[in-house]
């Protein structure tokens, strides 16, 4: 060995030796994330239980009015994963209403939440047949009904007043649910929206695609008011 090649030598030794901890440490930290974001995943089985399906949105849910909201499978890597085929761990039928976007408040990403949104959260033949789709053929076992606080369509239906093109035709899915609230004591608007959420339940239920899987356990069918001051989603028993 020459004495030029012995200093260069030396001194990528030197280098080297001087960088590693950082290397290591990186390596370290990759390693503990990754371990982490599996640990933050349940199995699949697991999440083809209902309860299981019902508390991991609840969980999100809880994150994200805590403010550490995980953004859970939103990379390119996860579109790619899903662009064949899709496996959602649960149905949410919410209103359209833009201030209540469900993958957000929920905290889940790309493929988790089979999404419904219509005015009024209403069990209209689209939508329960939407909602056949995601529990027959993707398997959802959980199918949240979300109402929310200061609902507009609600309140139109508890106005009850004429309005302008297809406006109307969703009033008239949510004026059974007014009709049930009217004597009650308390905020009217906020009463006919619990009882919407459960109104729009019961039809759900007269669905024969549905019934079967509730029947078996395979499925189940809750409501929920999501509240736009906290972030919060209750559920409604």
């Amino acid at each position: 060995m020459n004495v030029k090649n012995h200093f260069i030598d030396r001194r990528h030794f030197l280098k080297l030796s001087a960088t590693a901890p950082f290397i290591l440490a990186a390596t370290s930290d990759l390693g503990w994330c990754v371990k982490q974001a599996e640990a933050a995943e349940l199995p699949v089985d697991t999440l083809s239980k209902p309860d299981a399906a019902l508390q991991k949105l609840l969980a999100g849910n809880r994150r994200f009015t805590q403010y550490h909201p995980q953004y859970p499978h939103q990379s390119h890597a996860r579109m790619l994963e899903l662009a064949q085929v899709q496996h959602p761990f649960a149905t949410v039928l919410a209103c359209a209403d833009s201030r209540v976007p469900v993958e957000l408040l929920f905290d889940q990403g790309i493929g988790d939440i089979f999404d419904i949104r219509v005015a009024g959260n209403i069990a209209t033949p689209e939508t329960i047949g939407s909602i056949e789709y995601a529990v027959a053929l993707l398997g959802t076992p959980v199918v949240l009904v979300l109402g929310h606080e200061r609902c507009g369509a609600v309140t139109a239906a508890v106005k009850n007043e004429l309005l302008p093109g297809e406006i109307g035709s969703f009033i008239k899915a949510i004026l059974p649910a007014v009709d049930q609230v009217k004597r009650l004591s308390g905020d009217v608007v906020d009463n006919a929206v619990i009882a919407n959420v459960h109104y729009q339940i019961e039809r759900l239920k007269r669905s024969p695609v549905l019934t079967e899987r509730l029947r078996s356990g395979d499925l189940k069918i809750v409501g929920g008011r999501y509240d736009l001051d906290t972030g919060t989603v209750k559920i409604l028993t």
